[in-house]
């Protein structure tokens, strides 16, 4: 009988492993054939749809800004493929969780979130701006207004104390939640990556000023270094003030700011924009690929030990680079050539049907797209929406453009959006011990991972 079993369970392993994506990336077809499989898997696991769930939130154990993350994906998706079958379910979302003061920050996420949380809401709120995405209703902000209002708020909360690294957002937004004591990369790489993506959209020089203010305090505390390559942060508590720098190097520190950086060489095509994007295409090839694939350096090891939002990364890092190549064409050859080959590595990973997999049996993708890997039982948001994002990637000389306002962008501005953090604590329920507990909990588990990360990196 055992063995029975065993030759059933190795039949069904093959068959998974026989209908594994096929695609021809240079193909437009093909490539957009085996994106929407994998978007279809990626959707399956979205639940705020349903009757009697919230618009905009997926289920556990999946995070507020990997939903954000999830709904920008889906505006590319549209943007690279022209497919708008998600275009319902994703301004349902957008529009639900804008928050009372249209700054992507709801009553129910309010006091967990952090500047990363809300800047991955705000990435895609400026994707929607910058794609003519269905506009809100009249009389209300529109994507623009909404991501204009989040870009105030980060400058309320910039720091330039001299013992808080003479500036930089710090990871949370309120002093009570674990995290308030750590400036990361990611959240001051979202102020940036807004500020370059406004002053292209608006023209408006205050937003450069910004983006090239922020990028440079980067350089100063040695977040970026000068092999240009993005590190994840440090404290400032008890007189740490940025000294000893985490560096552990995430795929989505580096392309937030590749990202960024891209966009504010298109807007001034300046030599300085334009060799701070080459070093940081350079960095990335070096650090985020191996043997021409992409892969996590931090968490991405045999034992599989990247955590729930590392196993989102790769995706955003794939999106990014592809605008690169089209914001900044000096950087085609290089980018596009490391995304060919990882987007070949990766189809060959949709291979699986997880028990927890609703999207179509055998295209369940893995995480890691080595030739080696080890084969994973599981899927989840993250992994679908990584290999969708580099596969689509392919078709990126016929995505669409992302416009401005003098190119036709029709989304309505706010430029004076955004309220203060302390008025929102006046609209929540208390805070209670449970809250603060699982903040705790999430920051505990988030910075161990860190820990872990730079371990790796001492030893690699």
């Amino acid at each position: 009988m055992w063995h029975l079993l065993s030759l059933l369970g190795l039949v069904q392993l093959f068959n998974s492993h026989a209908t594994a994506i096929d695609v021809d990336i240079t193909n437009d077809a093909s490539v957009k054939e085996a994106a929407a499989t994998i978007a279809y898997g990626a959707v399956k696991f979205y639940t705020g749809n349903n009757t009697g769930d919230v618009p905009g939130n997926l289920p556990d154990p999946y995070y507020w800004w990997q939903a954000g993350a999830m709904f920008g994906a889906l505006l590319d998706y549209w943007a690279f493929t022209g497919d708008d079958s998600y275009n319902e379910i994703t301004y349902q979302a957008m529009w639900h969780q804008r928050g009372d003061d249209y700054d992507y920050m709801p009553t129910n996420q309010t006091r967990a979130l952090g500047n990363d949380d809300q800047g991955f809401w705000a990435l895609a709120s400026m994707s929607a701006a910058e794609l003519n995405f269905q506009n809100p209703p009249e009389g209300e902000p529109g994507w623009l207004g909404l991501t204009q209002a989040i870009f105030n708020e980060y400058v309320q909360r910039w720091n330039e104390a001299s013992d808080s690294c003479n500036g930089g957002l710090r990871w949370q937004i309120y002093t009570f939640n674990n995290g308030y004591t750590y400036k990361n990369s990611i959240s001051n790489g979202c102020f940036f990556n807004i500020a370059a993506r406004l002053a292209r959209f608006t023209g408006n020089t205050t937003y450069a000023d910004w983006a090239t203010k922020i990028f440079e305090w980067q350089q100063g505390v040695g977040f970026i270094n000068d092999e240009w390559t993005v590190r994840d942060g440090a404290g400032v508590a008890e007189g740490a003030n940025c000294t000893e720098i985490n560096g552990a190097l995430f795929t989505y520190n580096a392309g937030i700011f590749l990202h960024g950086a891209a966009y504010m060489y298109n807007f001034t095509e300046s030599d300085t924009w334009k060799t701070r994007v080459q070093g940081m295409v350079d960095s990335v090839s070096k650090t985020m690929f191996q043997g021409g694939i992409m892969w996590e350096p931090p968490c991405e090891t045999t034992s599989g030990s990247c955590n729930n939002d590392q196993r989102t990364f790769k995706g955003l890092l794939s999106r990014w680079m592809a605008a690169t190549a089209k914001l900044a064409p000096f950087t085609y050859d290089q980018v596009m050539g490391l995304l060919q080959s990882t987007a070949k590595a990766a189809a060959q990973h949709c291979v699986g049907s997880p028990s927890n997999f609703k999207g179509h049996p055998g295209t369940a993708c893995t995480f890691s797209w080595f030739a080696d890997s080890t084969y994973e039982e599981t899927s989840g948001v993250g992994e679908q929406l990584n290999a969708m994002s580099v596969i689509m990637t392919m078709l990126v000389d016929s995505a669409m453009s992302p416009f401005t306002s003098n190119t036709g962008g029709t989304s309505a501005g706010h430029v004076d959006g955004g309220v203060s953090d302390d008025s929102k604590l006046d609209k929540p329920r208390e805070i209670t011990n449970a809250d603060r507990a699982g903040a705790g909990i999430l920051t505990t588990l988030i910075i161990g991972s860190l820990l872990g990360a730079v371990v790796f990196l001492v030893k690699d």
